[in-house]
């Protein structure tokens, strides 16, 4: 029927670019002009909702600019081999010089069933004594291998919390790691950031999952190690920050706390000072992310800016029988307050079990 038409505009609006987002009454729509041909498909795309409309076009495929899924510009198809995922299409017409569109669609939304990514399953942990994971930080050639003060008092915390505090323990080596920049998602929308990373859904090869299995489902302590680069954490650290922005991201637009009753220390060290500048970044991040800390919960060794004797500094490491009490007094604290936590998490747990089954009998009683 004519009335169903709902006029957009004068064409010349709509052949300025290929692809063109506008508000049909209630209706978003990404309007697109491809070899003298108008096409009109929904504007929200079928992965987070990213906006089709503000995409471009490769080929006949109108690009998201969120996270690149396509979707043909006339059908509202998936591009090969994800047809069944589709967005709406529009019926669209020229009359007098103007663009009309069907505010109904000619076609319906499908999205394919797609399993659950592994890490977006429930937080739970497991029953099981204190986890404790270490994260190096150093950068170094794979094939030839230095000495890492950090990563050395690193492995002397999490051999001492395996023989004797009873943890489980883990290392892992970012430096071992294929983990991907991150490519800026958040700069684009919050909502583009999702958990689990884009990043990590898309990339198969990407190994940054490791990194948040271990914080967000296995750990209940952290430490990480970084030596001081000119004044700063090293850089591999900062690519773990920056990937790390979706799980702080849900915070912010879910109201969801992926890091609860976890905590956090840190060991730094390095040739140059800085040290405290280092520990606050860190220490702010972390709480970021919902870490906690106990009293005194980092060590840090330095033998200040103008030591440029690094052979000494690497030999002063290695002999410090000061600097290996450090590090198992370091991890000492950080199990004992998970401990507090964990104790503190049951005893809650306990109690809302206890409310839950008084509320069912006060049900069952009428």
């Amino acid at each position: 029927m004519e009335n169903d038409w709902h006029l957009l505009g004068p064409i010349e609006n709509f052949q300025r670019a290929a692809v063109t987002e506008v508000k049909a009454k209630h209706v978003t729509l990404a309007i697109t002009w491809q070899n003298g041909k108008f096409g009109a498909i929904s504007g929200v795309c079928n992965h987070v909702g990213g906006p089709l409309g503000q995409g471009h076009l490769d080929g006949e495929y109108v690009v998201c600019p969120w996270h690149h899924w396509k979707f043909h510009c006339r059908t509202g198809l998936g591009e090969p081999g994800y047809e069944e995922d589709a967005v709406p299409s529009h019926a669209v017409k020229v009359e007098a010089g103007n663009l009309y569109v069907q505010v109904e669609p000619l076609t319906l939304r499908s999205k394919k069933p797609h399993a659950p990514h592994p890490l977006s399953r429930p937080i739970q942990r497991e029953p099981g004594p204190v986890r404790v994971v270490g994260i190096s930080t150093t950068v170094m050639d794979r094939d030839h291998p230095r000495y890492s003060t950090s990563e050395a008092l690193l492995e002397v915390a999490l051999d001492h919390a395996q023989s004797a505090l009873g943890c489980e323990a883990r290392l892992l080596r970012l430096n071992d790691l294929q983990i991907r920049n991150c490519e800026g998602y958040y700069s684009k929308s919050a909502r583009a950031c999702t958990w689990p990373c884009s990043i990590t859904q898309m990339d198969k090869q990407d190994q940054m999952e490791q990194v948040y299995e271990a914080l967000v489902h296995w750990a209940d302590v952290v430490l990480l190690a970084t030596p001081i680069r000119w004044g700063a954490s090293s850089s591999l650290y900062y690519r773990m920050a920056e990937r790390l922005n979706c799980v702080q991201n849900q915070v912010t637009i879910r109201d969801t706390v992926l890091i609860r009753n976890k905590v956090a220390g840190f060991i730094i060290t390095g040739g140059q000072d800085n040290v405290q500048d280092v520990a606050g970044h860190l220490l702010g991040f972390f709480s970021e992310l919902g870490f906690t800390f106990p009293q005194f919960p980092y060590i840090a060794h330095s033998r200040g800016w103008s030591a440029e004797d690094m052979e000494r500094n690497v030999l002063h490491v290695q002999h410090s029988e000061e600097l290996r009490r450090g590090a198992r007094e370091l991890v000492r604290r950080q199990v004992e307050f998970a401990q507090v936590l964990l104790g503190q998490r049951a005893a809650e747990e306990r109690t809302e079990r206890g409310g839950r089954k008084a509320h069912r009998l006060d049900i069952e009683q009428g």
